[in-house]
């Protein structure tokens, strides 16, 4: 029967071979944590600003909660609702002589807690025939049945509109 050193020594070689293996150069990068629903929140983004490309405010709104409890803070205007945060849109964007023009999002960074929350911040810039816009948000959102919805926009202009 081997001694209790022997035992001992044995156990050391087991337990480094395994530490050994589990750390090879082949083993698949450790993943960071909400990986994939970081991933899902930043696609709801980029879809919205393919759909307001397209000039399309409802595929736009579709990433908000459709709720009358969904937050629109823009300055010093807080507006309630889903349909009134849509009007405010198709007013600023989409009435007679309006146009939406190209939307692009930048320096995205979100953090998810408990997979079921997530925060986004990031930058944004409209560039329309006639002027360019941008400024920076802060977006809380929800995962939902259907989906990751915004149910919190906080948004800010760096300065009035470049006129082009």
């Amino acid at each position: 029967m081997p001694s209790t050193s022997d035992r001992i020594a044995v156990l050391c070689a087991i337990l480094l071979a395994a530490f050994g293996c589990a750390n090879k150069s082949d083993a698949p990068a450790p993943t960071t944590p909400f990986q994939k629903e970081v991933a899902e929140v930043e696609a709801l983004l980029k879809n919205q600003s393919e759909a307001w490309n397209r000039g399309d405010l409802d595929g736009f709104m579709a990433g908000y909660w459709h709720s009358p409890d969904l937050e629109f803070v823009s300055g010093t205007t807080t507006t309630k609702g889903f349909q009134p945060t849509k009007e405010r849109y198709f007013k600023r964007y989409k009435a007679e002589g309006k146009e939406m023009g190209t939307l692009t999002f930048s320096e995205l960074s979100t953090t998810v807690d408990g997979g079921v929350y997530a925060t986004t911040t990031g930058k944004w810039k409209v560039v329309t025939s006639k002027e360019t816009s941008s400024g920076g948000f802060t977006l809380q959102l929800r995962k939902f049945k259907d989906g990751w919805k915004i149910v919190k926009d906080v948004t800010t202009s760096d300065e009035p509109p470049k006129k082009e």
